[in-house]
């Protein structure tokens, strides 16, 4: 009789994560995929005693570079609603949420020359919003 334990045994250690772990992370544009052709530029996405906001709340940026959005603390995701910008055309589309610190967005900029204003969903109401000049 044969026996079955050596099986099972890499039965349960696969079963448990015994190989590669799991990425975690939520897909979200990268550099790579933006065909960089200028800077990164990153921005912080952060919740604390002071609230909840973007760092730099104003940037400053060419077409080409990327806006790396970095989850500090919090829950967030970043928004270019129609509602509040003047240019309507070429808009990003919302991201979706950061959740994990460390985890980031990428996002390049390929919007025209202009100012354009971006939030935080669900915390817009609570002030997270930020400026970017695409020159």
């Amino acid at each position: 009789m044969r026996s079955t334990l050596p099986s099972l045994a890499l039965l349960t250690l696969l079963a448990c994560g015994g190989g590669e772990p799991a990425d975690t992370t939520p897909p979200t544009g990268s550099a790579s995929e933006a065909k960089a052709t200028g800077r990164i530029i990153t921005v912080m996405m952060t919740t604390d005693e002071k609230g909840s906001y973007f760092t730099p709340t104003t940037i400053e940026a060419s077409p080409g570079d990327v806006l790396r959005f970095t989850l500090k603390s919090g829950v967030h995701n970043v928004s270019f609603p129609d509602s509040i910008n003047n240019i309507k055309e070429g808009l990003p589309k919302s991201s979706d949420f950061l959740q994990i610190p460390g985890q980031e967005y990428d996002l390049p900029v390929s919007m025209r020359p202009g100012t354009y204003q971006f939030h935080c969903d669900p915390h817009a109401a609570l002030g997270m919003k930020a400026t970017l000049i695409v020159k």
